[in-house]
């Protein structure tokens, strides 16, 4: 179930203004990445992008809200990764991911079965929006993180979809290369550089 982002902010609200918050790049992070409210130049070609693309699409197209998919241009922005790594159901998305960074290396898959990863590829941005199946969530989280490096982020959709999926999250956030964490309610954030203070944050977007 979603709810209200405003609502969600005032249920959150110790973190969701920064407070709390002792980490720097923490704070910056939530300030200038996950609250940020400028647009960028690239939402309203990507808006039109969706609206040529959706009329061949199915509804699961547009599943996830805008301000989600905007959120993930953002991450991508910041993460600047040589490969995106998107996992689950073909959607609008796809779109963002692509858009922050045009030279990126960008592979979909529709599921664990499908995903290929060569032995020495990089997962340096993954996109995981399998919730339905909160068991290959969490064989696709074991795949990628032999893959990651120390700047990559990690993206898990849907962490309070099902109690199995709050189950995995949790156990995501807790594996010994996670150094810091955000819990968006629907979204998990996750980051391996051991040089960040290690901590898991709550808060809202």
């Amino acid at each position: 179930m979603r709810l209200p982002r405003l609502l969600l902010t005032f249920l959150r609200p110790r973190h969701s203004f920064g407070f709390g918050i002792q980490s720097p790049y923490a704070f910056w992070f939530l300030k200038q990445v996950l609250r940020q409210s400028s647009p960028y130049y690239k939402y309203s070609e990507l808006a039109m992008a969706e609206r040529r693309l959706s009329a061949g699409q199915d509804e699961d197209w547009l599943y996830e809200p805008r301000h989600q998919r905007r959120l993930l241009f953002r991450l991508v922005n910041e993460a600047q990764p040589e490969t995106i790594v998107d996992v689950g159901r073909l959607s609008a998305s796809s779109l963002y991911l692509q858009a922050a960074k045009t030279t990126a290396r960008y592979k979909s898959s529709p599921s664990f079965e499908a995903l290929c990863l060569e032995a020495d590829e990089a997962v340096d941005f993954l996109y995981l929006h399998d919730h339905r199946h909160p068991d290959h969530i969490s064989r696709m989280f074991d795949l990628c993180v032999q893959h990651k490096r120390e700047r990559s982020m990690f993206v898990i959709e849907g962490i309070r979809f099902s109690k199995d999926m709050t189950r995995a999250w949790e156990q995501m956030k807790h594996h010994p290369d996670v150094s810091l964490t955000f819990d968006l309610y629907n979204l998990g954030i996750l980051f391996f550089n051991p040089t960040l203070n290690h901590c898991h944050y709550t808060t809202s977007y």
